[in-house]
């Protein structure tokens, strides 16, 4: 094949088919198995449109949320996903994660090419509203299906209360009543024994 745009844009849309091979840590509630990282972000793309409402900043610009969500995780093609409780895995993430944004977006006509490094760009450095709510809504996904499979990965990954609160209070500066939501599910996950204090 050629190198026109279409078929540039083409092949990009095949090598983010991959993106349905990624697994994360998070299982879904009714099938009991892993999610991966296309459902991850699909599913977050309908928050964002359903919880827009709930954002900090009332004029978050929502086409750029949904883009933001759907875009932010297609580095994990190359990198993987790296469960958010993984210290080791955290401290390598960005470089690996930065190598494949190289890799990736150079597939696409250079100009979407730098449209979803931009995107990808400002959701890591989380400064933007958009790229607060997108986080918020990032971490209440799985900590939502986390509790309603009983903390079945919290157990399997030895995950303390303590450690979720760290991880995810960040939702409180994208949209902070998710955060208190989020608090509740919290508290009575150790209430249930889904999650340990220590």
């Amino acid at each position: 094949m050629g190198s026109s745009r279409l078929e540039q844009q083409l092949g990009f849309i095949l090598e983010t088919d991959q993106l349905k091979s990624v697994v994360r840590q998070t299982l879904l509630p009714g099938a009991r198995r892993q999610e991966n990282s296309a459902e991850h972000s699909w599913h977050l793309a309908l928050m964002a449109i359903l919880l827009a409402e709930h954002a900090r900043d009332a004029g978050v610009d929502l086409l750029r949320v949904v883009k933001m969500a759907l875009v932010h995780d297609l580095v994990e093609i190359d990198a993987g996903d790296t469960y958010i409780y993984d210290e080791a895995g955290q401290r390598d993430r960005a470089a690996r994660e930065t190598a494949a944004a190289d890799r990736l977006f150079a597939l696409l006509p250079s100009d979407q090419g730098a449209a979803f490094r931009a995107l990808w760009e400002e959701y890591e450095a989380g400064e933007t509203p958009e790229a607060r709510f997108v986080e918020a809504l990032d971490r209440l996904q799985p900590l939502l299906l986390n509790f309603h499979t009983q903390g079945a990965q919290w157990h399997t990954h030895g995950v303390t209360v303590g450690q979720v609160i760290a991880r995810n209070r960040v939702m409180g500066e994208g949209a902070p009543a998710l955060w208190a939501y989020a608090e509740r599910l919290i508290h009575e996950a150790v209430e249930s024994g889904y999650l340990r204090e220590a």
